[in-house]
């Protein structure tokens, strides 16, 4: 357990791109004979099917910013659909001819449009978003929770799960946007993954369902 974090700066483009590139390096510690057909920790996707879900989140958060005027009350109607019974529901697909260093370029593309997205986004604007109607920062900080938690998932997957340990200063500034009611007294990264219903706090209950808070905050 740690103190009370000290006062929290706000997600930036730069946590983003850091998020997308240290889950990438991450991912590429799976031996070369690494299954990514086996199913990701605790969801009921597998590993390929769970990058491909985190990169298409990156995608979609990225294209809700995009029009000139976002939508405030509906996604841009792009076509989800699955590639299977219950798969995830994705625009975006890796062709797997690409095999997992495709799949991973893919992850790391779509985190590049958020980023880009973030960056460039005037601080006034707002998009729908089904946990709240949400500014750039907003997006950006559920990309990063997006991120972290699914990496946490497919290392779980892949029997990989020591090589991920997110820094405590990115779960922080992802905490503080998304999570008001989230503890802040103690580490950082375990209190995400209870936040997210991956993880226990000691005097906690572990959660059975969850959301975050995607309205800015004053």
């Amino acid at each position: 357990m740690s103190g009370p974090r000290e006062p929290v700066e706000p997600v930036t483009p730069a946590d983003v791109t850091r998020a997308v590139r240290l889950a990438v390096a991450a991912l590429r510690q799976a031996p070369p004979d690494a299954d990514w057909s086996v199913k990701a920790g605790g969801i009921d996707w597998t590993c390929w099917e769970t990058v491909e879900h985190l990169a298409d989140d990156l995608f979609a958060y990225a294209a809700q910013l995009g029009p000139e005027h976002p939508p405030l009350d509906s996604d841009v109607p792009f076509l989800w659909y699955r590639r299977r019974e219950g798969g995830p529901s994705n625009v975006t697909f890796a062709d797997q001819a690409g095999g997992v260093p495709g799949l991973l370029q893919v992850l790391e593309s779509c985190g590049a449009l958020l980023t880009g997205m973030v960056a460039t986004t005037a601080p006034d604007v707002r998009a729908h978003h089904a946990w709240g109607v949400s500014d750039a920062e907003g997006f950006g900080a559920m990309g990063i929770v997006e991120t972290l938690v699914h990496t946490y998932d497919i290392v779980g997957g892949l029997g990989i799960r020591d090589a991920w340990d997110p820094p405590a200063d990115l779960c922080a500034r992802v905490l503080h946007r998304l999570f008001p009611d989230a503890p802040t007294d103690t580490d950082p990264w375990p209190t995400l993954l209870w936040a997210t219903g991956r993880g226990e706090l000691p005097g906690r209950d572990r959660l059975t369902t969850w959301r975050w808070y995607g309205e800015p905050r004053d």
